[in-house]
């Protein structure tokens, strides 16, 4: 009885062969799936997704020595954004289904998260077995150490837990040290505070995720790398100029009016930092993948407007509240915010405008493309 192609699929739904690897989603076939595991654990030999390409790789050859016909591939989602690398598993199984003509699918993961793209699988074709790969580990003493020294050296772990922790024995030991105790328990509990906010949005991911980006823009050779440097050569710049504003402006003032002062100095800085980066990435999306052109082609003119509008409010706000030798009056202030609103919503509109205009091309250029394709 002919059960038809089977299609052995190991799902890395974070990206590790991409993020740790610089391997490209989907990898088919044994050879390219052996050589992408050996790439991955020379990158991270401790990487869970490892010994899954490698259960996949033997189901495949089990399969093959009892005759079946069938297929192993390798795909992946996205390391930042878990719905766009959702979404690109569906279009990269897709591919593979209609490249090697398979007819059913053995799904291995290493882990339930990996588990939530089964979905997205039986949409594409049917799923006949599901294998987890779990590591076996020695269920005594030493083995729970083991166990417990591997999760403390887990990057992610790692700085979940132990980064507060000894941050906030420094911070306590720092007080003593300085003859302050009374400021002990405010130090700490505002630096845990920054802390998990800085977990709790994501910063940590954006900044990782821009890492990532600079290294591969710079390793394909793309335009952004420079505009990436440059980028973060104007936030340097933009930090200095509103810490300068500081000490221009020093006074007894509140809170809010000091960030409000260092923004005055930084944020038009910091929106060129912006608008010169996103013109890095408009650049390679034109060149490289003019699909997603319209995407991005809108994030300088929101960046400008957002700079704009932040720039006169800094200007109105300051100067209502009187801060000694402050160039504005509360008069050209009221001006200034109106010009920066104003300015912003043509800046953002025009922005809006252009990217409709662009989706629309690219919307009917595909449709004449499948038209002549017919």
């Amino acid at each position: 009885m002919n059960q038809g192609r089977t299609l052995v699929l190991s799902v890395d739904r974070d990206d590790d062969i991409g993020f740790k690897a610089d391997i490209e989603s989907p990898v088919v076939g044994r050879d390219a799936c052996l050589n992408a595991a050996t790439t991955l654990g020379l990158a991270d030999p401790e990487d869970s997704d490892l010994n899954a390409i490698f259960q996949a790789i033997q189901i495949f050859d089990e399969l093959k020595a009892s005759g079946e016909e069938v297929e192993v591939a390798v795909i992946a989602g996205n390391h930042m954004h878990m719905i766009e690398g959702d979404r690109r598993i569906a279009a990269d199984l897709g591919r593979v289904v209609a490249e090697t003509g398979v007819s059913s699918c053995i799904v291995v993961t290493d882990g339930a998260e990996d588990e939530f793209v089964i979905p997205i699988v039986q949409s594409k074709l049917p799923v006949t077995s599901i294998r987890r790969v779990i590591v076996n580990q020695m269920p005594n003493l030493e083995g729970t150490y083991y166990i417990i020294k591997k999760l403390l050296n887990d990057p992610k772990i790692a700085r979940l837990v132990l980064v507060p922790l000894g941050l906030a024995m420094l911070l306590w030991a720092i007080a003593y040290l300085v003859d302050r105790p009374q400021i002990a328990t405010f130090i700490v509990v505002g630096a845990i505070g920054i802390y998990l906010l800085y977990r709790g949005l994501g910063i940590d991911d954006l900044i990782s995720g821009f890492i990532h980006a600079l290294r591969t823009s710079l390793t394909r050779g793309r335009i952004s790398f420079v505009t990436y440097i440059a980028g973060i050569l104007l936030v340097i710049v933009g930090v200095i100029m509103g810490l300068m504003n500081l000490l221009v402006y020093y006074a007894e003032i509140g809170l809010l009016l000091y960030f409000l002062i260092f923004m005055y100095g930084a944020v038009l800085w910091l929106a060129l930092a912006g608008i010169v980066a996103s013109i890095g990435i408009i650049t390679d999306q034109y060149f490289y993948d003019r699909v997603g052109l319209a995407k991005v082609i809108v994030f300088p003119f929101l960046i400008g407007a957002i700079g704009l509008i932040s720039y006169g409010a800094c200007i109105y706000a300051i100067s209502m509240n009187n801060i000694p030798d402050f160039p504005y009056t509360t008069s050209t202030a009221i001006q200034y915010i109106f010009y920066g609103i104003l300015g912003g919503l043509i800046c953002a509109l025009s922005g809006i405008g252009i990217q409709y205009m662009i989706t629309k091309r690219i919307s009917s250029q595909s449709a004449g493309d499948g038209t002549d394709t017919a």
